[in-house]
């Protein structure tokens, strides 16, 4: 055994020495106060378990974005994805979405996904912009490399922040066509993008310190 899992600690890849993301507060248009956050290792299964449903379910592309995010946070949790992050947006504990990327090197981020799972108050847009300004801002990248598997996501992605299109690039998510953020358009947007109140409210903390599964998904 202590062979089997000495060999097992030579698979797990290197690290660039990822920062920790301040966690923040969003006010939904429904009301609500979403808490933005960094999902630890011990809440991976949880989102798995959560997300698992929707591989089935084809409406808005639903099936193959949350099937690779399964994929994504599997790898996540055996350590076979290098400088993987994972964020979670909650309200009163429920697991309202899921953004996930890596960092390719010091300069160049790779965004993953983005998987809503309470519709209607931007919760996706907002995620997303979350771990936008963690490659950027708290990581100091020079671009992020995105794809959509959605119109949706094409519209909220590329049309909206005017991603410049790198096509000849080849994004790890597979042949989509590849756009990229960069800095300048980071710079550009973020003001109309990138919302939330930092520090977050205590209460607001307490309230998501512990992640339960929705009830209903209704996609």
């Amino acid at each position: 055994m202590a062979i089997i899992d000495k060999m097992e600690q030579q698979l797990r890849p290197s690290t660039i020495g990822l920062k920790p993301y301040e966690a923040k507060v969003i006010p939904l248009t429904t009301g609500e106060d979403m808490l933005v956050r960094e999902a630890s290792r011990d809440e991976i299964p949880l989102l798995m378990e959560t997300i698992e449903p929707l591989m089935k379910q084809p409406k808005d592309f639903y099936d193959i974005v949350a099937s690779r995010i399964y994929a994504e946070l599997l790898g996540m949790l055996r350590y076979r994805v290098q400088d993987e992050y994972c964020f979670v947006g909650a309200v009163d504990g429920e697991i309202a979405g899921i953004v996930n990327g890596r960092f390719v090197n010091e300069k160049v981020g790779m965004s993953y996904h983005t998987i809503t799972l309470r519709r209607g108050a931007r919760v996706g847009a907002h995620l997303f912009a979350a771990k936008m300004e963690y490659h950027m801002d708290v990581m100091g990248q020079d671009e992020v490399w995105i794809v959509a598997e959605s119109p949706n996501g094409f519209k909220r992605w590329m049309i909206e922040y005017e991603l410049e299109p790198r096509l000849h690039c080849p994004h790890e998510l597979g042949g989509v066509p590849t756009y990229v953020l960069t800095r300048a358009l980071w710079q550009k947007h973020k003001g109309s993008k990138c919302n939330g109140i930092r520090p977050a409210f205590e209460d607001v903390i307490a309230a998501n310190q512990i992640l339960h599964k929705p009830a209903k998904i209704i996609v």
